[in-house]
């Protein structure tokens, strides 16, 4: 019989890196509640396998819904079902287009997104910025997407944003509104933002869970159980 020696030992060789290597993650452990966000970039996502990850416990996961005024995400009903059975904390949030009617894209999220008790508050991504509407105008149409999903679902939207943005736009406003903040490099965000409304804290978008090929991003909650439960539908 023969056998392909060099095959086996390239076979052994992978299992053992992938037994062995060290994890992509850099997990900040002074943090204890840490969650991902998905979307349909994330083209096959194992759900039972995210819930027993053992690099750390992901304790929440927001998925996204929708973007501008009429797109809806592919894979959000089915990662919006599957993730409440696994188990895990689910939000969805909206991707925000400057340039569009936020009218029309607050309704496009409504239609698109049924909260229950338990689910994380609704989120506004707002990470693309306006090269044409001056920045009181971005404000004020920010203010009407805000307001109408707080109607609709009677919870005050989360705001994700890159420092960037935040410092331009949102810093000093929105004063009522959790913030999601980005950044991939302080390695201490309360260095760069000093906000009580900052909640959550995206500190990776290169890590490594089980149960997603490639890359997903990684976040930290900021505080206590406590106040976790409190962003969630349902808490008073």
């Amino acid at each position: 019989m023969f056998i392909n020696f060099t095959l086996v030992f390239t076979i052994l060789l992978h299992n053992f890196y992938v037994s062995f290597a060290p994890s992509n993650n850099h997990i900040i452990k002074r943090y204890n509640i840490h969650g991902i966000d998905v979307s349909h970039h994330q083209r096959s996502v194992d759900w039972e396998k995210i819930a027993d990850h053992d690099d750390f416990k992901v304790s929440f996961c927001f998925l996204k819904a929708t973007e501008g005024s009429t797109f809806q995400d592919t894979k959000f009903k089915t990662y919006w079902n599957e993730c409440k059975e696994a188990g895990i904390t689910r939000g969805a949030y909206h991707f925000y287009h400057p340039t569009r009617s936020a009218t029309d894209q607050a309704k496009n999220f409504i239609k698109s997104v049924k909260l229950t008790d338990g689910d994380l508050a609704p989120v506004l991504d707002f990470e693309k910025d306006s090269k044409s509407a001056n920045v009181a105008s971005v404000r004020k149409n920010l203010l009407k997407w805000l307001q109408t999903i707080e109607k609709h679902y009677g919870v005050k939207p989360i705001i994700y944003t890159n420092t960037s943005i935040y410092k331009k736009y949102i810093k000093g406003h929105f004063k009522d509104h959790p913030l999601w903040l980005a950044d991939y490099k302080s390695g201490n965000i309360h260095s760069l933002v000093r906000s009580p409304n900052l909640k959550i804290w995206q500190y990776s978008q290169t890590g490594r869970v089980s149960g997603i090929t490639g890359n997903v991003d990684i976040n930290a909650f900021l505080g206590a159980e406590e106040e976790f439960e409190k962003l969630r539908l349902g808490s008073e």
